[in-house]
């Protein structure tokens, strides 16, 4: 068995991860940590003012501390459901200690130091784990990420432009002189959990926010090679990714061709789900760790449509997959 360590277990892909590594045939959770200063140190995982779900599932207590010295010994696998500035400090003492790491923030996903001074504002000063992280799109990173000791998991917003944008790009089928525009709407939960009068259900109505400014445009276009325009929207639902990608092809290029493409990429990737007729709702991936791509071509004008669970697919699910990428387990393992 290895031990796991989650940091940021009370946070809601936090929850998502311990959920899933508690029915894991390979996995022991060593410890749920939140900050010293948490108000959920010492309660249960699944009280009832946290994730009464999980009851019979997950009743471990959330261990309160900023020493992770104290944390254990013999941790294998730590992953990070932290903030950025957390996650780009205490990365380097696990992966000192020898663990393999899986961080969900944004510390370590561009391997490019400039990358934070523009969009995250600060300097980072973790440049040779920069350097070494793997950015963990699981379809497509999977041979890097069987060596990786440093897994940087791809933002909710990224993971579902790209696996739709990633194939058509690759095969040259779209006219890059158009930049592929993503519009993206996202439930609260991709907020987190902290309460904040904006997040609140009976204050949110459907809004656009970061426009020409939201630090995951920069790493889809960074990791797409592809420049774009991206819109991310907040709306008044609780979980879940919906983008629409509107794009445009290369003359000739048909339905077919699409199709016959998507189909050559993901067809063996069991967590992507390609419709070859209609379009995905949320509804279709609401709690599970798929993301779905439909399309709609009209001449040379190609709209995509990518859904994900953004607390699963495009966080905790995603991690997992990771991970058993990793150690060499199904990559389904404890997902399906």
């Amino acid at each position: 068995m290895l031990r796991a360590l989650i940091i940021g277990a009370s946070g809601y892909a936090g929850a998502e991860l311990a959920n899933y590594l508690s029915h894991h045939p390979e996995i022991e959770i060593a410890g749920l940590v939140v900050s010293e200063n948490s108000a959920d140190k010492n309660k249960l995982l699944s009280n009832n003012d946290l994730y009464p779900q999980l009851k019979g599932k997950v009743d471990l207590p959330l261990i309160g501390s900023s020493d992770y010295s104290t944390l254990g010994h013999n941790i294998d696998i730590v992953f990070l459901a932290t903030d950025h500035a957390v996650s780009h400090d205490i990365a380097p003492y696990f992966l000192q200690k020898g663990c393999v790491v899986l961080d969900l923030s944004g510390a370590y996903r561009v391997n490019q130091a400039e990358f934070y001074t523009s969009y995250y504002h600060f300097t980072h000063q973790q440049l040779y784990w920069l350097s070494q992280a793997v950015y963990g799109l699981a379809e497509w990173n999977a041979e890097k990420i069987k060596q990786a000791q440093l897994i940087a998991v791809p933002g909710c917003y990224p993971t579902a432009a790209q696996l739709a944008l990633k194939p058509l790009l690759t095969e040259k089928l779209l006219n890059t002189n158009y930049w592929p525009v993503i519009n993206a709407i996202s439930g609260v939960s991709g907020a987190g959990r902290k309460a904040n009068l904006k997040n609140s259900f009976c204050e949110i109505s459907l809004q656009a926010y970061g426009l020409f400014s939201h630090r995951h445009q920069p790493e889809i276009a960074a990791h797409l090679g592809q420049d774009i325009i991206f819109t991310p929207h907040l709306a008044s639902f609780k979980r879940g990714i919906y983008e629409t990608i509107t794009c445009q092809v290369n003359q000739g290029i048909t339905r077919d061709d699409i199709l016959t493409v998507f189909n050559n990429y993901y067809a063996h990737k069991p967590l992507v789900r390609v419709y070859s007729e209609g379009y995905p709702a949320l509804k279709s991936v609401i709690g599970l760790p798929y993301c779905d791509i439909g399309f709609e071509l009209d001449q040379q004008h190609l709209i995509l449509i990518a859904v994900e669970d953004n607390l699963l697919k495009g966080a905790a699910a995603q991690a997992v997959q990771c991970m058993n990428i990793r150690f060499g387990f199904n990559e389904t393992l404890s997902l399906l």
